[in-house]
């Protein structure tokens, strides 16, 4: 049996390792995981209070519209119902997406390195995949732009970025956006919207109607619903309804659809994972400076971070230690990992399993 041929050429994308996997593997009591971008605080205590009080209706089929997400939502944002699809998770919107808009042999231009899925999917659906280097590790949405032909269906921008941790500006966005192909989809992926502080980050929401934009979040990280896989996607009515119309019915579980609504009315567990990712940071930028180590400045909950030649083997080492971080070779990365803020005593743990393994080389520069 024969696969499409365009499933040839895709790389499978590998998550991060779960705790649990960890200790069977090393035999470990003592594990915590800062690969993956997960809040470390845990989920919201609303989330799992109304999730408890559900539990003995999922015998039932999920709603399968997601009714009271969608108007929990729309009020939240001031938006249409109609101008919103939900997903499980971010992922299965770039799938919808391409789904609905992108013909195989299409063109679809992407950064390198970011959110390697992108690239994945739009490989499995048969795109023709345009890579443009990003610079200083940041977009550069200029020569993005001008990757863009009359075959371009979709452009994918994740803002902020991931692995990066960088944003793009409102001016930048802003130029990118002006005189593009009336057919070109630009999928803007804020997954970690509520992260950012800075006074210049653009809101997607803003430059609806003046393209075809898809704005992507998640409840999966500031919220702490990872787990449950509840992402949402606003745009036009007209794009909603063509993917609406490849989207699968119940794709958004009845557990993740009750802890979202919750999780969207907890302001005080919003307010302290932001805080915690903030004070995690200053921690974590002043212990990587005091030990001479290069990182990129992030606005997110994560930091990308410059070992060497020796990143891969030092992300082993410091797992044989109970400690996940992410080695950043799939994405071409070869000397960097990325590591999630976690809490207070994560964070120091971290630092203090770090320089242990800088008792074996010579990494600091």
């Amino acid at each position: 049996m024969l696969p499409r041929k365009a499933i040839l050429n895709v790389k499978p994308y590998q998550p991060g390792k779960p705790i649990e996997e960890v200790k069977r593997e090393l035999g470990l009591q003592d594990v915590i995981k800062m690969a993956s971008n997960e809040n470390p605080l845990g989920p919201s205590p609303k989330a799992v209070a109304a999730i408890r009080k559900y539990l003995g209706n999922i015998n039932r089929y999920p709603e399968g519209g997601c009714f009271y997400l969608r108007q929990a939502v729309a009020k939240r944002l001031k938006i249409k119902p109609e101008q919103l699809i939900f997903g499980n998770g971010s992922d299965e919107l770039i799938e919808l997406t391409l789904k609905a808009f992108v013909n195989e042999g299409d063109d679809v231009v992407v950064a390198s390195p970011t959110f390697l899925m992108y690239e994945v999917a739009s490989t499995a659906h048969g795109a023709k995949i345009k890579v443009v280097p990003m610079r200083y590790f940041k977009y550069d949405l200029k020569a993005m732009k001008d990757a863009i032909n009359k075959n371009t269906k979709a452009v994918f921008i994740a803002n902020p970025d991931n692995p990066n941790g960088t944003y793009v500006a409102r001016h930048e966005l802003e130029d990118f956006l002006k005189g593009l192909p009336g057919e070109t989809i630009v999928f803007l992926d804020e997954a970690y919207f509520e992260f950012v502080e800075e006074q210049d980050y653009p809101n997607g929401l803003d430059y609806l109607g003046k393209n075809n934009i898809i704005v992507t979040r998640t409840f999966s990280k500031v919220y702490g619903l990872a787990g449950l896989r509840v992402g949402y996607g606003v745009s036009s009515p007209e794009i909603i309804k063509y993917m609406e119309a490849v989207r699968d019915p119940f794709n958004v579980n009845s557990l993740g659809q009750i802890g979202a609504i919750a999780a969207l009315k907890d302001k005080e567990f919003l307010s302290k994972s932001k805080k915690a990712a903030r004070d995690g940071k200053k921690f974590l930028y002043s212990e990587l400076k005091a030990m001479g180590v290069r990182y990129v400045p992030s606005v997110t909950n994560f930091i990308l971070i410059e070992l060497g030649p020796e990143s891969c083997e030092v992300t082993e080492k410091l797992l044989k230690k109970g400690v996940i971080v992410r080695n950043m070779k799939a994405w071409g990365l070869e000397n960097f990992i990325r590591v999630t803020v976690g809490k207070e005593s994560e964070n120091k743990r971290f630092i203090r399993e770090l320089k242990e393994v800088f008792n074996d080389y010579s990494l600091a520069s």
